[in-house]
């Protein structure tokens, strides 16, 4: 028990001086009141999607959402998953003291962690997670080829890592049609080319000797026009 209470002192320690700072300087707009409830529905179907495609409803072991910021796909993804911690781990850390409030009001508490972290410089040991997820947070990174590369050193042998952009495949078309509708009033970049990210990712992985690999763009039936992005699985080797 004092071992996780300091454990979890040292990840929030940073975050509360942060919050002290920045309570004292001009707030942008914050995330929440703009997207959050336009993309409530987007995390419950990709949470039951990684957890039945990766079977974790009883893994145990430790999550990583990389770029989670309120913790939307956390929270879900703890609901459906008894066994595993999920971190938190975000260059952001002024959402973690709401991540964690809501964390608690979910019962989740002691489950979950939050922890300032660079995409191409993440503060894990190597071999440490067994799955890591991130959704609309790739296309930010500094450096898309040096963040795979941790995200590869980070995993476990054998650990997976599902990180893109868009909706999963179970997500309604009609509920991803009214997402892009309102998205589109908000001036919401769309623009980018899915086949030239694709072509992106697929030489980084050569580059970086992954085999295990499957990128998906997801066409459900009568989507039409209506672009539910792009996602990137791929498996550390077990040796």
């Amino acid at each position: 028990m004092i071992s996780l209470i300091l454990q979890r002192f040292i990840i929030l320690f940073p975050v509360f001086l942060y919050t002290a700072f920045a309570a004292q300087q001009p707030q942008p707009e914050t995330f929440r009141p703009v997207t959050a409830s336009t993309l409530n529905p987007v995390y419950g179907p990709l949470a039951d999607q990684i957890v039945s495609e990766f079977g974790l409803a009883e893994k145990t072991g430790i999550g990583i959402d990389l770029g989670s910021g309120p913790g939307d796909l956390i929270i879900e993804l703890c609901k459906r998953t008894e066994n595993l911690h999920w971190i938190n781990a975000d260059i952001n850390p002024r959402f973690f003291p709401e991540f964690i409030n809501r964390a608690g009001e979910a019962g989740f508490e002691q489950r979950v962690s939050a922890i300032y972290a660079d995409a191409v410089a993440l503060p894990f040991r190597d071999d440490y997670a067994d799955i890591l997820v991130s959704r609309g947070s790739f296309q930010f990174w500094e450096d898309l080829q040096a963040a795979i590369a941790e995200i590869v050193r980070v995993l476990k042998p054998g650990g997976v890592a599902f990180i893109g952009r868009g909706f999963s495949d179970n997500l309604p078309v009609e509920t991803a049609r009214q997402i892009r509708a309102r998205q589109k009033e908000r001036d919401f970049d769309l623009s980018y080319d899915v086949e030239a990210v694709k072509q992106q990712m697929e030489n980084i992985l050569k580059d970086l000797g992954i085999q295990n690999y499957n990128i998906r763009i997801p066409r459900p039936v009568g989507a039409g026009d209506v672009k539910y992005g792009i996602w990137l699985e791929f498996h550390k080797p077990v040796s």
